[in-house]
Order: C-alpha cells, then sequence, then structure tokens
C-alpha cells in the first residue's frame, strides 16, 4: 500500500489578493478606507486562516507525504487514489474541490468557527490531528464518511463536468438560452430561458433553495439522497417556446437531456465558470445523479 499523502487545500486570502492587485499594505489599506472599511478587519481573517493552515501541516503523520494547492490551480493539479483532502477554507471550497476527486476522503476543515454554515467545513483545525491519526492506524476505511451525491452533465462528445452543488446550463452571459429540453417521462419542448440549474440535496441548501423558495416551496433532495432537482429559470413563452416543463426531479438512472439551439451555451458546476464546457448548435447535453459521490469524513 502506498505512503498516504494529504493534499492541503485553500484558497488565497482577501489581504493576499490585495496585495496583489495594489502592490504594497499602504495602498490596500488606503482603498479600503475609501470604502469605509478597514484592513484590521482584513488582516485578522488572513491570520485566520493562515493559523489554522500551521496547525494542519503540523497534524501530518511523519511518514505521509504532502502537497498544496491553491482553489485556482486545482484543475492542472494531479490526484492519486491514495490521497487524504484536506480543505481549509469555506464550505464552498469543498464543492469546488469535489469535481476532481474520485473517491478520496475529504475533510472540511472551518479557519473561522461562526463565519461558516459548517455544512462541509465540520472540524476545527485542531481535530486535524486525530483524523489523521486515525487513518494512519486503521486506513482511510477507519474513517465515518457521509457519500453526498454528485451531479454530472455530459456533452454528446464525450467531455463531461461533474459537481456537488449544482451544474448552470445556459447562455455565458445568463441572456436568453434557445435549446429543447427533454424530461425522462418523454416530454419535450422547445425552451427560451435564462438558463436551467440541476441540483444535487448538498446544492439544495444554496442557489436551489432559493428558486424553490420563490416558487413557493418544494420538496427537495438530502446531501445523500441518490437524486437531483432540476429547475429552468425564467422561461419565456413565445409562439415558438414554452414554459410548461420548468421544474422536476430526476432518480438514479434517469436524465435530463438539452438539445442546444444557440450558437453556443456553456455548461458549469458550482459556479466555476472559468472552468466550463461549451456546447454549440445540435449538440446534446445529458444531465445524470453522479457515479462518483464525495466521501466526506462526518
Amino acid at each position: 500500500m502506498a505512503t498516504p499523502r494529504l493534499v492541503i487545500v485553500h484558497r488565497r486570502t482577501e489581504l493576499q489578493e490585495l496585495l496583489d492587485r495594489h502592490a504594497t499594505r499602504g495602498q490596500a489599506e488606503f482603498f479600503l478606507r475609501t470604502r469605509g472599511r478597514s484592513i484590521s478587519d482584513v488582516q485578522d481573517r488572513h491570520d485566520r486562516i493562515a493559523a489554522a493552515l500551521v496547525t494542519v501541516r503540523a497534524a501530518i503523520p511523519a511518514e505521509w507525504r504532502q502537497a498544496e494547492v491553491e482553489r485556482a490551480d486545482l484543475s492542472r493539479f494531479l490526484l492519486t487514489p491514495e490521497d487524504v483532502i484536506a480543505v481549509v477554507g469555506q464550505d464552498g471550497l469543498v464543492a469546488n474541490t469535489a469535481k476532481y476527486l474520485s473517491g478520496q476522503p475529504v475533510i472540511g476543515i472551518d479557519p473561522e468557527p461562526g463565519a461558516n454554515p459548517g455544512i462541509l467545513v465540520r472540524h476545527s483545525p485542531e481535530a486535524a490531528a486525530a483524523l489523521l491519526g486515525r487513518i494512519s492506524e486503521a486506513g482511510a476505511a477507519g474513517l465515518a464518511c457521509l457519500d453526498l451525491a454528485t451531479v454530472t452533465a455530459r456533452l454528446d462528445d464525450g467531455q463531461e463536468i461533474s459537481a456537488l452543488n449544482e451544474v448552470f446550463i445556459g447562455h455565458a452571459s445568463h441572456q436568453s438560452a434557445r435549446y429543447q429540453l427533454s424530461t425522462p417521462d418523454g416530454r419535450a419542448e422547445r425552451q427560451s430561458s435564462s438558463g436551467l440549474i440541476v441540483s444535487t440535496g448538498t446544492g439544495a441548501t444554496g442557489w436551489c433553495a432559493s428558486i424553490a423558495g420563490d416558487r413557493g416551496g418544494r420538496s427537495l433532495p438530502a446531501p445523500t439522497d441518490p437524486a437531483l432537482a432540476w429547475f429552468v429559470r425564467e422561461a419565456w413563452p413565445s409562439p415558438i417556446t414554452g414554459a410548461s416543463l420548468t421544474e422536476g426531479v430526476l432518480a438514479a438512472g434517469e436524465s435530463l437531456r438539452i438539445t442546444v439551439a444557440s450558437d453556443q451555451l456553456v455548461v458549469f458546476g458550482d459556479g466555476m465558470e472559468n472552468d466550463r464546457l461549451t456546447a454549440s448548435w445540435g449538440q446534446e447535453i445529458t444531465v445524470v445523479l453522479g457515479g462518483r459521490p464525495l466521501r466526506l469524513v462526518a
């Protein structure tokens, strides 16, 4: 058995991004002050995240290998089956990481208790030592994990993209998108809308919950349910487009099919618009329950 590797995933803090943009701390402080903000708040958040990273690094067993990757570099980072993933940051960072995984256990670590909902980042930095020690003794099988459903969108040319929360299909600038929608029960409709989303139970607490709430409330899947909820946004009825197929649920084995009737539609997951697929006129997009659930350490 290969020696485990802990891969720490994090993203640049707001302070680091400000320094990238303004070069010096003084310039960053002036920029914030002109907008009624204080650099001390930004510094405090940076310090808490930095301290959490130090704590997690110190918890890595001596015989383990280790690596770190920033959110922006995830698409170019090579993960291996024996990796254990420690995501240090917000809940959304776990979702951003999930699409690149294939069964590796994920430890969500909250560096700012009270600032995050803690749905996916469930552990404190101090808990990392005990969790990693348990893996060293009994392997990843010794951890209690939740298998969270994912969603996969696949183009007819073989390209595909997966997400933990939801996939969006529509125009790149969220303008009117034209396509034909086909549901698992055999119904089909040509539509013009601002796009559609297909959400897992994890995503049902976010964007999907907002749409469902606007429509009077709908029963949505739980995070571990093998089901997806889908919603069409702002479907426009016209002589050639309809608005009768605007929401539904996909069970395991069922698919939603979208045939593109625009020059270009995009498909992306969990808000990562830069990592997207592009489908052109006549191409078919099939959306199904993902085959690789996220193994979240509970």
